[in-house]
């Protein structure tokens, strides 16, 4: 039987005092390739591979977890472009299957390469400003860094 502890929080006004973090100013910054704190420092070192901290104010990137968030974003962005403009032209337009394939094919595949790194770094600004993943200030004991 697990017991709970009865005694109560003693909440002090240190408590309250934390970094305020705007979220979608982290975003924006995170979107543009930068440091969700200070919007200075770079965000990426290669294509989709964070730094470890930022040069200016030295937030630390490695707890971030982005996973497949920003490939799913990208997914469903540039779904709700291609599949309207696709059906548009596919019903207003007979065009051949070749040139619908030689058009329609290399569009996708840009788009999603170009928004990728973006969206990958607003989700890490996200993750910061909502402190999520270890990027808060007190870290919960006994969990081992990844």
């Amino acid at each position: 039987m697990v017991t709970m502890s009865t005694a109560p929080k003693i909440w002090t006004r240190e408590d309250g005092l934390v970094e305020k973090r705007d979220v979608f100013a982290a975003m924006r910054r995170g979107f543009r390739g930068r440091c969700p704190r200070c919007g200075q420092g770079k965000l990426f070192r290669a294509f989709l591979k964070t730094s470890d901290n930022c040069a200016k104010c030295g937030l630390d990137f490695t707890p971030h977890r982005a996973d497949d968030l920003p490939a799913y974003l990208v997914i469903v962005i540039v779904g709700h472009i291609v599949v309207p403009a696709v059906l548009w032209i596919e019903t207003n337009y007979s065009t051949p299957v070749w040139i619908s394939f030689a058009a329609y094919l290399p569009f996708t595949f840009v788009a999603s390469l170009a928004l990728l790194q973006p969206v990958k770094g607003a989700v890490v600004g996200l993750q910061w400003a909502l402190r999520m993943h270890g990027f808060d200030e007190s870290p919960p004991d006994g969990i081992p860094p990844v």
